[in-house]
């Protein structure tokens, strides 16, 4: 098994009989509570339109982040590029960049974060996103790049930085598209487990090295629910189930707190559904967790392990994370 890094995903949860203000401020201690436990990087994911997710201005979520931390990588995961303007997107992190040097990632996706007809209200074509994501990419390349000094448009803050780039997935086709360009990337395994498998081994099979990446570079993201006692993991945990049921009800309602039953909640078929959705989720005490993360790692081996952790008492999604750092320290040293 190779060493691996341990990173944060985090959508800006929003939870019932909370505000949007108690989110972003949920999210800050977060963020500095990972930093302290020498957590790789804290990124947050762009959707529109939900509720229960308030990280639908990434850019300037990322800024307040990295203004409050110090040390730890802030990033998108990611911005759903088709939605913008490539220039836009390359001027918004050049003045991350610049602001916060050598502390900013851009994770790039195709999909557009949310539902149809919020995705057309946003400027989507649906008919060219497949041939629009990967020329985005370049875009921003170009944008970044000191020889775009001479062009008739340039990126300015933007141009002449090194912002790494990270392709995001949640099928095989970003495997393809990430292999192709030589860049890292990140599989979205915490919702869309079902091709993950697959897509690593195409992208290593077919992973060309790059003056960004010389050998490939995979982030596997997964739920992440740990206490200091399993019967406590299992409890709060239910908050992520609920969530996923109100996914599958287009209800988007906040994050509702945990439940003795979810038996009361969900219907068989959706039961079923939600656990295949989440087959990639860790719960449990440390030493569970510890298990979890060895088995994951000798099928997977990847680079770095993106923990997304929907709980819905603050204190207990630090303890969370605090519980992961010292199972994946566990892990390395046995």
């Amino acid at each position: 098994m190779q060493n691996f890094e341990i990173s944060v995903l985090d959508l800006a949860p929003v939870k019932k009989d909370k505000t949007i203000h108690d989110t972003f401020q949920d999210s800050l201690s977060l963020a500095n509570h990972t930093e302290n436990l020498n957590y790789k990087r804290f990124w947050l994911a762009e959707h529109h339109n939900m509720e229960s997710i308030a990280s639908s201005a990434t850019s300037v979520l990322i800024g307040f982040i990295a203004n409050g931390t110090k040390k730890i990588r802030v990033g998108s995961g990611g911005i759903m590029l088709p939605n913008h303007s490539s220039l836009v997107i390359a001027e918004q992190f050049g003045t991350l960049e610049s602001l916060f040097p050598g502390r900013i990632d851009l994770g790039l996706g195709r999909a557009p974060g949310t539902d149809g007809l919020t995705a057309q209200a946003l400027g989507r074509n649906p008919a060219i996103i497949n041939q629009q994501f990967p020329r985005q990419i370049l875009e921003l390349q170009k944008y970044f790049s000191k020889e775009n000094s001479e062009a008739l448009v340039r990126a300015i803050p933007g141009e002449g930085l090194d912002i790494p780039l990270y392709i995001l997935g949640s099928s095989t086709d970003s495997a393809f598209l990430a292999a192709e360009l030589g860049l890292p990337y990140a599989f979205a395994g915490h919702f869309a487990p079902e091709q993950m498998e697959m897509a690593f081994n195409i992208y290593r099979q077919n992973f060309e090295s790059s003056q960004y990446c010389a050998e490939p570079y995979i982030i596997a993201c997964i739920n992440g629910v740990a206490a200091e006692t399993s019967e406590e993991a299992h409890k709060i945990s239910t908050t992520l189930f609920q969530a996923f049921i109100n996914i599958i009800r287009n209800d988007r309602k906040p994050f509702a707190p945990p439940v003795d039953d979810m038996d009361n909640i969900w219907s068989p078929m959706e039961k079923t559904m939600v656990l295949q959705k989440l087959r990639y989720t860790f719960i449990g005490n440390q030493s569970e967790i510890e298990e979890q993360l060895k088995s994951f790692q000798e099928k997977f081996n990847v680079n770095e392990l993106m923990i997304n952790s929907h709980i819905y008492d603050h204190q207990k999604r630090l303890d969370s994370y605090t519980i992961f750092r010292k199972a994946k320290d566990a892990v390395l040293t046995s």
